[in-house]
C-alpha cells in the first residue's frame, strides 16, 4: 500500500516511519536514509488453538505426534521516494509479510499480508505522527 504526504523531508517521514514500527513492536533491522528504505521485524507465537485441538486428537487416535504452527516472524519494509513535478510530496509505500514455523521447525507459511485493515491502521497512525511532529506537540 502507498500513501503521498504533501511534504519534501524525506528524513523526517523516515524518522516517523521508523518511530512507528517500534512503537508497533518491530525491531529496525536495516535502515538506509539516502535509498529510504527500512527493514524491521517481529517475532510471535502462532499457536492456533484449532491446530492444537487436533493434534491432540490424532495423538490419541495413535496417529503420533502432529506437527503445529509454532512461531512466526512479521516483517515490514518501507520505502519512500519523492513524487510529484517537483518532488512536493513524499510516496511511502509499506509491505506486511509473515513466515511462520511449525514445532518441527518447518516453514509452513510464508505470506504477505493483505488485509486492507492492516495498511489503514498504519498509515492513520503515521499520519498523526507527522501532523503532531509538523506542530512541535
Amino acid at each position: 500500500q502507498t500513501k503521498k504526504y504533501e511534504t519534501t523531508d524525506e528524513a523526517k517521514i523516515l524518522s516517523a516511519c521508523a518511530a512507528l514500527l517500534q512503537d508497533m513492536g518491530f525491531n529496525i533491522d536495516e535502515s538506509e536514509t539516502k535509498l529510504g528504505l527500512i527493514s524491521s521485524s517481529k517475532m510471535r507465537s502462532a499457536e492456533n488453538a484449532g491446530q492444537i485441538t487436533a493434534a491432540i486428537f490424532v495423538a490419541l487416535l495413535g496417529g503420533g505426534n502432529m506437527p503445529v504452527d509454532k512461531e512466526q516472524k512479521m516483517r515490514a519494509a518501507i520505502v519512500t521516494r519523492p513524487v510529484g513535478e517537483h518532488g512536493d510530496y513524499i510516496a511511502v509505500r509499506v509491505t506486511f509479510q509473515r513466515i511462520v514455523w511449525n514445532t518441527q521447525g518447518q516453514v509452513t507459511k510464508s505470506e504477505s499480508l493483505t488485509d486492507p485493515k492492516i495498511y489503514q491502521e498504519f498509515f492513520d497512525k503515521l499520519s498523526k505522527s507527522i501532523f503532531l511532529e509538523a506542530q512541535e506537540l
